[in-house]
């Protein structure tokens, strides 16, 4: 069985932020705060802690739709290159599903809660999502061949591509790269709070998937990190679980309403006293053409 890459990157991560505060500190600039990375540190401890559990349960769920596989790929370069590309469409799509629908964003939450975009935050991680199926976008890859090792490994070098994206101290990389890849630039459009931002590019490895579907977003200027509603808190289980009790509590003043305040978009409302992404959107346009008038 292929080894879980995370684990063994552990020390990596903890020398490249300690070389991120180095540098930022020289720079001068406010891109830390030692509570935050504090608690996106104990975030990211927690998502290694739940995942000795939640990825047995995803690899039998992989496991399973093998026995019914359509075809038999097998291991041949071409597979691992096909199953790459495979991998991260499958967390395109997963991704902006979560940004689109409370339920997979209760858990996806998380990751947005810094209001600092550092290499911190990039270890700020779900604690539920495997359990709350946000394995289901990846079953089809084991039922068209792919072997359930070879897609829980490409999982691990999604994630690790994806940690080194997370900092403001790599601006632009070359045109041919930003053309193709996900950046730091690009993904700190996707960590933003700011209107024009909102629920953009949302590329694991490949941004290719975002110019291909409509969700891309080049940086312009520097964005605002966190939410449209920031939850100001440090302690970790909080971070993990306040949208669940959120959700569960819409829920339960709001029984007629349950499948909207679950299923339907983040910032859902009954009563509109919270926004959507789309109502946010077009009331900024709208005030813009007022402001033109």
């Amino acid at each position: 069985m292929f080894p879980d890459l995370i684990h063994y990157a552990i020390p990596f991560f903890v020398t490249f932020i300690a070389v991120e505060v180095i540098i930022t500190a020289r720079m001068k600039a406010d891109f830390y705060e030692a509570k935050d990375a504090l608690s996106s540190i104990a975030m990211g401890l927690g998502n290694v802690l739940t995942g000795l559990i939640s990825k047995t349960l995803v690899f039998g769920a992989y496991y399973l739709m093998y026995q019914f596989r359509l075809f038999e790929l097998g291991f041949e370069w071409w597979v691992w290159a096909l199953c790459l590309f495979a991998d991260d469409l499958s967390y395109y799509w997963f991704h902006r599903t979560a940004h689109n629908v409370r339920f997979f964003w209760a858990s996806h939450i998380i990751h947005h809660s810094s209001q600092k975009y550092n290499l911190a935050t990039a270890l700020r991680q779900t604690w539920t999502g495997n359990f709350t199926g946000s394995f289901i976008f990846w079953l089809w890859m084991p039922l068209a061949g792919f072997h359930p090792l070879m897609i829980v490994f490409m999982q691990s070098v999604s994630l690790l591509y994806q940690f080194w994206i997370h900092t403001e101290v790599v601006k632009k990389l070359p045109r041919w790269f930003e053309a193709i890849f996900n950046t730091p630039s690009h993904h700190r459009v996707h960590h933003a709070s700011d209107i024009k931002y909102l629920d953009r590019n949302h590329a694991g490895i490949l941004i290719i998937w975002d110019k291909l579907f409509g969700t891309f977003q080049p940086e312009e200027e520097r964005p605002t990190y966190g939410l449209t509603k920031n939850i100001d808190t440090y302690n970790p289980l909080i971070i993990a679980t306040h949208e669940w009790w959120d959700m569960i509590r819409d829920v339960w003043r709001y029984p007629k309403y349950f499948k909207d305040y679950i299923f339907g978009p983040p910032g859902w409302s009954h009563d509109g006293s919270r926004k959507t992404t789309k109502e946010l959107r077009r009331e900024h346009q709208e005030r813009v053409k007022t402001d033109v008038q």
